[in-house]
């Protein structure tokens, strides 16, 4: 008995950590037959789960939500969560633990019967970033990028660009990364063959494409990396273009994915747009370009005027 209800439990973490498996990849990582993984699904339907079946070849199984609430098995992190969030919700302050708490969310959400959904979703207010920022993200769109996050499964993405414009977009979810009130996803684009960095507010669509993919190497200092360069580069309050005497592909090489934006100018020089939201943010971008190269900047005024005083104070600062 306790043999059965212990591999009752491990399928039921199994059904809960993905939303589709085929019965003998189950029976495969259980060490068990299909036959029995078949008993144990039954057990599991006894107790209360609504468990859906696929037939065929590429048939399996997926846990969906019920007429009531079941049981859920979670993770040390993600019980560690639940106990900081509640705490932290009573003083009204969350401060860590963004990502296991948007796991538990996905987890929650795969089962909750619809009459609890609806009841969340009329009571919880949408997640909002700070006043000073811009719009809302809808939780069920962090809770959809989360699952395919989990299950590796493919999306394609409606997402608004910074001029106003849509694009398509077809990417392999790898993370989903909250920033200073912000949410952003890093993501393999299919398309452009390369890792992306997208925020999570200005999709207007999102489609689960059905089909899964093996995950791509990407260390947590990539991760902050592209993450970096999402907030840092783009249209901004300001904005300059450094004419850079460098060949693009020379430029591409050595400045990695801060060259984005860049275009070729001529077969010996680049061009590259520095934003921000001062004429300080721009200064601290002019600063990458390496010692030695020879460059010019365009800037409409008054911000024009407003840097080379921001730099003669720095100069006459040094002299003094």
């Amino acid at each position: 008995m306790a043999d059965t209800t212990a591999r009752a439990l491990t399928l039921l973490n199994l059904l809960q950590s993905h939303r589709h498996w085929p019965a003998s990849e189950l029976a495969e990582r259980m060490g068990v037959h299909v036959r029995t993984v078949r008993r144990d699904v039954e057990r599991l339907r006894d107790l209360g789960y609504r468990i859906d079946a696929a037939p065929g070849v590429l048939g399996g199984y997926r846990l969906e939500a019920g007429a009531a609430m079941p049981p859920l098995l979670l993770t040390d992190e993600e019980a560690v969560t639940i106990a900081i969030g509640l705490r932290m919700a009573a003083t009204g302050r969350l401060r860590r633990g963004a990502e296991s708490a948007l796991s538990v969310l996905a987890k929650l959400e795969q089962v909750l019967p619809p009459p609890l959904r609806r009841r969340v979703k009329a009571l919880a207010p949408p997640l909002q970033r700070p006043p000073a920022a811009g719009g809302e993200v809808s939780s069920e769109v962090l809770t959809d990028l989360a699952l395919a996050c989990r299950d590796r499964e493919r999306v394609r993405l409606a997402y608004r660009r910074p001029n106003g414009g849509q694009e398509p977009r077809r990417v392999e979810p790898h993370t989903l990364v909250p920033v200073g009130g912000d949410w952003y996803l890093v993501c393999w684009d299919l398309d452009r063959r390369d890792w992306r960095t997208y925020r999570v507010d200005r999709l207007t669509g999102l489609e689960p494409l059905r089909v899964g993919f093996a995950a791509r190497p990407l260390s947590p200092e990539r991760i902050d990396e592209l993450v970096a360069v999402a907030r840092t580069w783009g249209p901004r309050a300001e904005d300059a273009t450094a004419v850079i005497d460098m060949p693009f592909e020379r430029f591409q090489a050595e400045f990695g994915d801060w060259a984005q934006g860049a275009a070729p100018d001529g077969p010996d020089r680049t061009r590259w747009p520095v934003g921000g939201a001062s004429a300080r943010d721009i200064a601290y971008g002019l600063s990458w370009i390496p010692a030695g190269t020879a460059y010019r900047v365009e800037l409409a005024e008054p911000e024009r005027a407003e840097l080379q005083a921001l730099l003669h104070g720095m100069l006459a600062a040094l002299d003094r």
